[in-house]
């Protein structure tokens, strides 16, 4: 089962049957997806989610309202008359919006596995249901966009997702995203860590290299002798420690010196190296 599925399905065991306002906003949330269609009053709804038909059939049995069920291949379909359904304006309470917007999440709302990528979305009918549900989220802090069309909201913000799930009442799989959540961003962190580490080193080698080839030169050019003790000692503790950092070489001398001393050293050394290649 994907994610989505797995979070329609504890939405579908949700136990909100014993108001008959806050099945009948769920219901009205339903209606409101890109999966109704509508002819008059009269609404067929359709989903191959098993969990999401049969909460429909018992919300309609609740609320004592007739239906038709259908089975055509994999789709499930339920016709019924929303004469005796409150128009959305009518519900006024918190509990009643935030089930609207649960209906919606269910009839055609999906939410990508978290492992992958952020996202989720909700098809709707209209603008005006999508600045509904936009507005009804804000005044929560939760922050959803817009696509062009009109008729699909979407978050790919991963706190954002987690917040909108818990509004709807969808606890079990906010851990479950949560979880996923904390590692991959530990993953991320880590990465970033080892990345930036490897370029550390990678420098730190390079600017070795520079340094021991002109500590070479010298030598090799029978002008180390001549150099100030200072610069002996600075070039011998490099050769020897090609890989630690400036740092670290400071801390090594008869006399500790900080980072900037000891680069100040080593490009002394480097200068005297192209000046014996120079001739000077």
């Amino acid at each position: 089962m994907s994610f989505s599925s797995d979070i329609k399905e504890e939405l579908s065991k949700l136990n909100t049957f014993s108001k008959n306002e806050i099945i009948e906003a769920e219901l009205v949330g339903y209606t409101l997806s890109f999966n109704s269609t509508w002819q008059g009053d009269v609404v067929e709804f359709l989903t191959e989610n098993e969990f999401n038909i049969e909460r429909i059939y018992k919300i309609l049995f609740k609320l004592n309202i007739d239906y038709e069920p259908e089975i055509v291949r994999k789709t499930y379909m339920a016709k019924f008359n929303t004469r005796k359904l409150r128009k959305i304006e009518e519900f006024e309470t918190e509990e009643e919006k935030k089930a609207i917007i649960r209906g919606l999440f269910l009839g055609s709302g999906s939410v990508n596995d978290p492992n992958k990528k952020y996202h989720l979305e909700i098809l709707v009918k209209n603008r005006d249901i999508s600045q509904y549900i936009k507005n009804i989220l804000k005044e929560h802090l939760i922050d959803v966009k817009i696509l062009g069309n009109n008729n699909k909201i979407y978050i790919k913000d991963g706190e954002e997702i987690s917040k909108f799930l818990a509004f709807i009442g969808a606890q079990k799989s906010v851990l479950k995203f949560e979880q996923v959540r904390v590692m991959k961003d530990m993953r991320n962190n880590v990465n970033r860590i080892v990345n930036c580490e490897t370029a550390n080193l990678n420098k730190t080698v390079e600017a070795a290299v520079i340094q021991i080839e002109a500590i070479n030169f010298i030598k090799k050019m029978k002008k180390f002798d001549d150099l100030p003790d200072i610069l002996k000692e600075i070039a011998e503790v490099r050769i020897e420690n090609p890989e630690i950092s400036l740092k670290e070489l400071g801390q090594l001398l008869e006399n500790p010196i900080g980072k900037s001393g000891v680069n100040h050293r080593l490009k002394k050394l480097i200068e005297i190296a192209d000046e014996l290649k120079m001739g000077n």
